[in-house]
């Protein structure tokens, strides 16, 4: 009997290894502004600044790529933060009352944030005097005095408790109970009401043994710690909302819930004060709001400033959210359209120093982060490098431009100076400067363009941890709108009382729908992009370094082609303006191409080379000269069924009846069709079966994992017209021996449309083609099988490399692709990817998705991985998002898959549709409306916080104990910190990579919970990204669908690992 020994296909330890050079999921860093912020703190000493939110976050920021995350256990909100001044120590209150201690500390050379220490004010009978329900002892208000070794904790049953910072346990021989200071109150006093809740405790500027402590009835108490006594009574009356020491002590000054701030004067011998010296209330006589919270600061040049949030008249502007600063006769509201948090000075706080002298304020507000320059006249906003509203408009589509050439960045950060330029007078620059940034300077200048609601597109720099905002490009100045109205309104109201003075840049409102962006392109080697909106608008600009005055040619193009039977009922095409129009310096219009219908554009792609653009909807795909100003192409890919498409994102017409014949005729259908699938069922199967027989040849290495079925999409789906992806590519279509320009794109439903382009060729060494018409022919048209979207196509060369972008060849800025051997083309779809050969478009290599892993595709593009180990060595792979949030990455052009990770949640629908990946191998992706999650899948281009912070920490327990067993909570976004390794004099070494020898991290650091971000927990987007029902449907998936998918999982583990021998 003959023996048969098949040896299974292993794992090839060269590839692994190689694997592990290339690849490596991170989450780096968090661009934008903290969601949700409640909380503010501000070292002086240190010059760094930290914000807390209500899921628990814990950020610290100084100078530009200084940064520190870190993450509550519990997801409590952050009601209050104090860092202890110089040592790096941070001590957060949330909302359980629960204080918990953070350290900035330092391994080989690098910094990150720790959670050192916790505690919970404890209930329990016996416990200052009687038994307190826990609504008592809620802690309201944090103090650290005597120099941060000791916190007092005000509670709402009126009693402060003090704490040792550095262990975190109580004094509890030291407790003040109210008892204690209603002894040293008059009798007529004390028989009034109760003294409520500890509204504010402010430390002694000069001894740190008195604390002035602030009740909610108005009471205040200048208590001595070392004494255990109490020095002065204040007896207020007015209800209590905050407290502030002059700066010399002598003087206290208190805001009330009625909108007045008092000033009372502190004299030792006349204890209590009945009546303080000043009294007055800025914005009466009418009934106002609480001043939540009031600053005083003197200044050396005379005068002080009185800086108080809240205030105003509650009947006309109870609404508005104010913070005035008011010095001698100079009084300013600074009119806010967020939430105020909190705000705070910086200014001189050297015990030697007489006066304040104040340089800035800085004011978080729940939606950005306002910082003013108090020593410029008119104090101007300062501008912010970091910590940007990414949100002040909705964020829509978002683009990644890498490797920009030195001149196009140069260019539009002028063209950005001169949107906003500083005042000459001004000479602070930004005041939060603590730390040093330890990262290498980046080797490469990276874009994030974001198109927002409102009709603009940001620029960003992408290249480090901070993202800083460049330039703005507003589209909305070409059409006619309602602004101008709006405008006017707000210019008339400005000589009204208050004095109010817009600050921020924050709107979240849109004056028209219509103008939102949906699709951006820029090419960074002509300097001309492609901007494409909600009602069809496609613009055309350039970027030009001095204003002009012109007027924009307007071409329209009907996607419909005169078919009948369809009628648009969306929303109205936007009107442009006429004749010469003023455009500032920056990016220009050319060209405007108005759609009809007017619908949203969904893919656009721009090639300036040939100086052609196309777009495409959801009724079909046009192309368009923009240098003759001449449409070149109009294809409608609607089928007849397709109803939806015509109704368009804005209508309001759709008649519940028609929807409900449409379901019940569709469940008729399918019906139908589910048993002519079962009579078919059969032959089918044995033709599966006979294949996988076939496979399982002695011969064969790889076991074929089970798949799926996958249900065949039908042909008449709604909305089966959208055109999904647009591309051009110099290739083969006609024949294999003559290539030339084409044009491809994808639709819905599964359909391919390939053109060949007439284009005239450039003269030698010339940059424009001549004026003569181009003309398309349709080359090839392909249907996939399953009908599923299609996403994305890409053309490869003969080495089965991506084919470079325009000019990039022509200029000798990449490799010249190989035109000898045989072109490919990727075309990814919804549920597999596959390789045809050109120009046949026979089916080469293919990989099933969906069969194989049971998710659909949302995002695929093109990257370049470079190893760490070699320099020269690099590898093109096809990096993938699916709906479930995995990112897989795959071979080109053999389509192996390579590695996949877990990273983001599935249920992050808005998350998902909002990823954008780079070409050298990183992503963004929103974790919430103002924050970009940034993650690298490459081993070796990683973009992460390294930096360093000169702290005076004292070396005592807690120290020690942190070097003993350090905690690992998340820092900077990512579980484990891998710090920079040191140089041999110790200093990080700044071209910081991971080695080869790095050990691989747990499978289970790789779980969505272990590292996902600190406000992707549980966050309700309100993004306006490419949001499909399919997204929708996966989201509102059943269980049971989801545990048979797990199911499926496992058994094709258990089948691929499984050798069957018969």
């Amino acid at each position: 009997m003959m023996k048969f020994r098949f040896r299974r296909q292993g794992a090839d330890p060269q590839r692994e290894k190689l694997k592990q050079e290339l690849f490596a999921f991170n989450k780096t860093v968090e661009h934008g502004f903290p969601n949700q912020p409640s909380a503010l703190a501000f070292d002086p000493e240190l010059r760094i600044m930290a914000i807390g939110t209500r899921s628990g976050a814990v950020k610290i920021y100084g100078a530009p790529g200084v940064e520190f995350t870190g993450l509550h256990r519990d997801a409590a909100t952050v009601t209050q933060m104090h860092f202890l001044p110089g040592q790096g120590r941070l001590l957060t209150l949330l909302d359980d009352s629960s204080l918990h201690l953070w350290e900035i500390v330092h391994h080989n050379g690098c910094a990150h944030l720790e959670e050192a220490l916790s505690f919970q004010l404890p209930s329990r009978p016996g416990f200052d005097g009687a038994s307190a329900p826990l609504s008592l002892i809620r802690v309201t208000v944090v103090l650290l005095v005597a120099a941060g070794d000791i916190a007092a904790l005000g509670t709402e049953g009126s009693s402060v408790f003090f704490l040792d910072v550095t262990t975190l346990t109580l004094l509890e021989g030291q407790t003040l109970a109210p008892g204690e200071v209603l002894r040293s109150v008059p009798d007529d006093y004390r028989c009034g009401k109760a003294l409520g809740p500890v509204e504010s405790l402010q430390g002694h500027l000069q001894d740190p043994t008195k604390i002035l402590i602030g009740y909610s009835r108005g009471l205040l108490v200048i208590w001595n710690q070392a004494s255990q006594c109490v020095d002065h009574v204040f007896l207020g009356n007015q209800q209590l909302e905050s407290l502030c020491w002059g700066r010399d002590s002598s003087t206290v000054v208190s805001s009330h819930s009625d909108g007045s701030y008092a000033v009372w004067s502190v004299d030792a011998g006349s204890s209590p004060t009945l009546q303080p010296t000043v009294a007055t209330t800025p914005y009466g006589p009418f009934p106002c709001k609480a001043i939540n919270k009031i600053l005083w600061r003197t200044c050396e040049s005379g005068g002080h400033f009185i800086i108080f949030s809240g205030g105003m008249p509650r009947a006309s502007y109870g609404d508005r959210h104010c913070v005035s600063v008011l010095r001698a006769e100079t009084l300013v509201t600074l009119d806010f359209t967020s939430r105020i948090i909190d705000f705070f000075t910086v200014h001189s706080t050297r015990p030697g120093d007489e006066f304040d002298d104040p340089q800035a304020l800085a004011v978080l507000l729940e939606e950005e982060l306002v910082v003013l320059d108090l020593q410029t006249p008119g104090w101007p906003a300062v501008p912010a490098p970091y910590l940007a509203p990414l949100h002040s408009s909705a964020i829509t589509c978002s683009a990644h431009v890498a490797n920009v050439p030195a001149k196009l960045w140069a260019r539009i950060v002028s063209a950005g100076e001169q949107q906003s330029p500083q005042p000459v007078s001004s000479a602070l620059s930004w005041p939060i400067t603590g730390g040093r940034n330890l990262a290498q300077e980046p080797s490469q200048r990276g874009l994030l363009l974001t198109g927002h609601e409102d009709g603009t597109v940001r620029f960003w720099d992408a290249s480090g941890v901070a993202l800083r905002p460049l330039y703005k490009l507003s589209t909305a100045g070409l059409f006619q709108t309602d602004c101008e109205h709006a405008d006017s309104l707000a210019q008339a109201a400005e000589d009204d009382w208050p004095p109010f003075r817009k600050v921020g840049c924050f709107d979240p409102y849109s004056d028209d729908p219509r103008l939102g962006v949906q699709k951006v392109a820029l090419c960074k080697y002509t300097a001309q992009m492609v901007v494409a909106g909600t009602a069809g608008q496609v613009l055309v600009l350039e970027l030009s370094d001095v204003p002009v005055e012109q007027a924009v040619s307007v071409a329209i193009i009907d996607l419909l082609q005169d078919r009948e039977g369809f009628t648009w009922k969306g929303h109205e095409r936007l009107s442009p303006r006429t004749g010469p129009l003023p455009w500032p310096a920056g990016f220009q219009p050319r060209v405007l191409v108005q759609c009809l219908p007017p619908a949203a554009v969904t893919a656009v792609t721009l090639h300036t080379e040939w100086s052609l653009v196309a777009f495409g909807t959801s009724h079909g795909f046009g192309l368009f000269d923009y240098q003759r100003k001449s449409p070149v192409l109009a294809r409608c890919t609607l089928h007849p069924n397709d109803s939806l498409a015509m109704e368009g994102p804005l209508s309001r017409v759709k008649s519940l009846k028609k929807s409900l014949r449409q379901s019940f005729r569709r469940i008729r259908k399918s019906r139908v069709s589910g048993k002519k699938r079962a009579a078919n069922a059969s032959s089918k199967l044995q033709e599966a079966n006979a294949q996988l027989a076939e496979q399982a040849c002695p011969h064969d290495m790889e076991m074929t994992p089970v798949q799926r079925r996958i249900e065949p999409r039908s042909a008449d789906d709604s909305l089966s017209g959208v055109v999904r992806c647009l591309y051009f590519a110099d290739t083969f279509l006609r024949d294999g021996a003559h290539h030339g320009p084409t044009m491809w794109a994808g639709t819905n439903s599964g359909s391919v449309f390939a053109y060949a382009l007439e284009v005239p060729a450039a003269a030698v060494g010339g940059e424009k083609r001549p004026e003569q018409a181009v003309e398309a022919v349709l080359g090839k048209e392909v249907q996939l099988m399953h009908r599923a979207p299609v996403v994305a196509i890409a053309v490869l060369d003969g080495r089965g490399r991506p084919l470079p972008e325009p000019y990039e060849a022509s200029r000798d800025l990449a490799q010249a692709p190989d035109m000898q051997g045989g072109h490919a083309v990727l075309i990814a779809s919804e549920e597999q990817f596959k390789v045809f050969t050109l120009p046949k478009v026979s089916a080469k290599t293919k990989f099933k998705l969906t069969a194989h892993e049971g998710c659909r595709v949302r995002k695929v593009a093109l990257a370049t991985f470079a190893s760490v180990a070699c320099e020269d060595y690099a590898e093109t792979c096809l990096a993938c998002l699916t709906n479930l949030g995995d990112v897989h990455v795959f071979s080109v052009p053999g389509l192996r898959p390579q590695v996949h990770y877990s990273c983001i949640r599935k249920e992050d629908i808005s998350g998902i549709a909002s990823c954008v990946f780079t070409r050298h191998g990183q992503g963004f992706y929103l974790i919430s409306p103002s924050e970009f999650e940034r993650f690298s899948l490459s081993a070796r281009n990683i973009t992460e916080p390294l930096c360093s912070l000169d702290i005076n920490c004292p070396r005592d327990a807690t120290q020690a104990r942190l070097r003993e067993s350090p905690k690992l909570s998340q820092a900077n976004g990512t579980p484990s910190i891998l710090l920079a390794p040191q140089s041999l004099d110790g200093s990080p070494d700044p071209a910081h990579s991971k080695g080869p020898d790095t050990p691989e991290p747990p499978e289970t650091a790789l779980s969505p919970m272990s590292i996902d971000s600190a406000t992707s927990a549980d966050t309700t987007l309100d993004t306006t990204g490419d949001v499909t029902v399919e997204d929708v449907k996966d989201f509102l998936g059943s269980s049971e669908e989801s545990e048979r998918n797990l199911r499926n999982l496992a058994e094709d583990e258990a089948h691929a690992c499984a050798i069957l021998i018969k």
